[in-house]
């Protein structure tokens, strides 16, 4: 099962779905919220300790997943492995047949629910692409030959388009894309016209699938929270305004999202939804989009 790596070569419009593991050991509500994006996203995305707020192994949660018949991208951060620990669980994923992987350094501890953890950073996301790399060449991370044979990862990172620092930006895209990046995801768009320069004068020379972060925001409350709390974001007022004024702001934000969908379009290769605990209502974020249903045979190979 590799639709996504498939799709992503041939050019499609590429749409995958953010969906985070339990925090506890019932992945019924993880399972249901997937289940309903079938026939509509390339992949699923597992997060692994986003925020920093302990959850489920994003390598069990994307095994479950694949049980289902769901494609995973299965998030690797850095912050709580190291190198060792790492590579084991690359290995683990392409035995399991876990083959989609996002490479991230991780959010720092202290912005999760254990500020008193200590983190590990070993490697940072650069470094990890590498390694991933080399063990789809058949070498570990020091170069040496892996006896019992290669794996086969599809290996993506994440991009910060919004960056304060447009030559911080492009170095580290180009480092990632040096080492080894097929794909990129990028973080919370609120800004089209930036989002539309970053396309087209960092990332259009080097034909890499961009996917464009659209985050569903269900409320005014909603959107001054993620202000707050997640860092490198910031949701403009005026769609803040937007929500307040809304007798119904969850369909607003519904359709703030399609709108940011039919943006992204025009613009990069592929979108990636963020709708927490409401995964279910991203079929109708891309109905109202325009964004058809994938081709009969993709969605017969990813349910078989």
């Amino acid at each position: 099962m590799n639709d996504f790596r498939q799709a992503a070569i041939a050019g499609e419009f590429l749409i995958t779905a953010e969906v985070a593991p339990p925090k506890g050991g019932d992945v019924s509500h993880m399972v249901a919220m997937a289940n309903c994006l079938k026939g509509r996203v390339h992949a699923v995305n597992i997060t692994d300790g986003s925020r920093a707020v302990m959850r489920m192994s994003p390598l069990a949660a994307a095994a479950i997943l694949l049980q289902q018949g769901i494609e995973p991208v299965c998030q690797f951060a850095c912050r709580d492995r190291n190198r060792i620990g790492l590579q084991g669980d690359l290995l683990g994923a392409h035995a399991l047949g876990i083959k989609n992987i996002l490479a991230l350094t991780g959010d720092p501890i202290k912005a999760g629910d254990y500020p008193q953890a200590r983190p590990v950073f070993d490697l940072e996301a650069v470094r990890l692409l590498k390694i991933v790399d080399n063990l789809n060449h058949g070498l570990d991370g020091n170069g040496k030959l892996l006896p019992d044979g290669s794996v086969d990862l599809f290996v993506g990172a994440a991009v910060d388009p919004q960056s304060k620092s447009r030559s911080g930006l492009q170095r580290r895209f180009e480092q990632k894309v040096a080492a080894g990046a097929q794909f990129f995801q990028s973080q919370l768009i609120s800004d089209f016209d930036v989002f539309e320069k970053f396309m087209q004068q960092i990332a259009s020379c080097h034909h890499k699938p961009v996917l464009a972060g659209i985050f569903l925001l269900k409320s005014a409350k909603n959107a001054e929270f993620i202000n707050r709390n997640v860092p490198g974001v910031e949701i403009p007022q005026h769609l803040i305004d937007r929500l307040a004024r809304s007798s119904e702001p969850l369909l607003e934000g519904i359709e703030i999202a399609a709108e940011q969908v039919r943006l992204a379009s025009q613009m990069c290769q592929g979108v990636h939804l963020m709708a927490v605990k409401r995964e279910d209502l991203i079929p109708q974020i891309l109905d109202l989009a325009g964004i058809a249903p994938l081709a009969i045979d993709r969605q017969l190979s990813t349910v078989k």
